[in-house]
């Protein structure tokens, strides 16, 4: 479905043609011209061609289709927590973690006018990031599906009360009044992107290097499962940087963690603190293994 603000359209579909011609270089990221995912695209990646995708599926899928070489997908805000439906997402699209990206995130404040404004629109991560602004000015958030498209949308309302929050880049692309930069509440707030293809990186080329590896499992159902499975991790010195829950199915029985490590398979203290995790778990599927963007520890 083609839901991208009017406004927005014709960047598009420019940026759609060129990835078309050369899909290898094409890089998949979700929402509109502006958005901070492209922004992490075009950092991470300074030669690629960015493709605009409307929604997180719609990017991975673009992968998946041979429509884009790989995705530039946010996975968590140091502010906000982790982004929404990602960790399901990641697991169904059967692509790899090839690498990691660390964007900082500065919002702004845009409309037509200079407001007093009655709502503000942009994405769920935005709006908790600059909530504490938000109620202090008594704005009520509205959410949209990205932040840039939030921008487009507002300038198409042209309503004097409604603003978006948005990259400052957003008000240059779509003809918006910066009202007040820098709205998130937090001076250091960042995003964690990951970039996914359909084949993993090798682990034995990344041998020397400082490297993290990703991967989801679920413990068996018996008492004390969980703290059999991370034992071996503690014993084999490893140093395990992210472990989160979250359910799969409605069951509320079946819980899934998602974890990272800092280095790879290969590593035999690694090797051994997988096999016994993989001992005591239903399930164990490693999602990547890739070069660190930011040294950890």
């Amino acid at each position: 479905m083609y839901s991208f603000p009017t406004r927005a359209k014709a960047m598009v579909d420019a940026m759609r043609e060129s990835a078309a011609a050369d899909p290898a270089r094409a890089i998949a990221f979700q929402g509109s011209p502006g958005a901070n995912s492209h922004r992490a695209a075009m950092e991470a990646c300074p030669d690629c061609l960015p493709l605009p995708c409307f929604s997180f599926s719609d990017a991975l899928e673009a992968v998946k289709s041979g429509e884009a070489g790989s995705a530039v997908i946010p996975i968590e805000n140091s502010q906000h927590g982790r982004v929404a439906d990602i960790h399901f997402l990641l697991p169904e699209s059967g692509l790899s973690i090839v690498g990691e990206y660390f964007l900082p995130i500065d919002h702004a404040l845009m409309a037509t006018g200079k407001g007093p404004f009655q709502a503000a629109y942009s994405h769920p991560q935005a709006l908790g990031q600059s909530r504490h602004f938000l109620r202090e000015r008594g704005i009520v958030p509205m959410s949209y599906a990205d932040t840039a498209g939030a921008a487009a949308y507002v300038a198409e309302l042209d309503d004097p009360t409604v603003a978006a929050i948005s990259p400052p880049i957003a008000a240059e692309l779509y003809g918006l009044q910066i009202v007040e930069e820098h709205v998130q509440d937090s001076s250091d707030n960042m995003t964690r992107f990951v970039i996914l293809a359909q084949q993993p990186n090798d682990p034995a080329q990344l041998m020397g290097e400082e490297t993290m590896t990703t991967f989801i499992f679920e413990v068996k159902n018996i008492p004390a499962a969980l703290y059999k499975a991370m034992g071996g991790f503690a014993t084999n010195g490893v140093n395990m940087t992210k472990l989160e829950s979250y359910q799969q199915g409605a069951s509320f029985a079946a819980t899934m963690f998602y974890a990272d490590i800092i280095g790879g398979p290969g590593d035999p203290a690694i090797d051994r603190a997988l096999e016994e995790l993989a001992f005591h778990s239903k399930e164990l599927r490693i999602l990547g293994t890739y070069r660190q963007a930011r040294r950890r520890g």
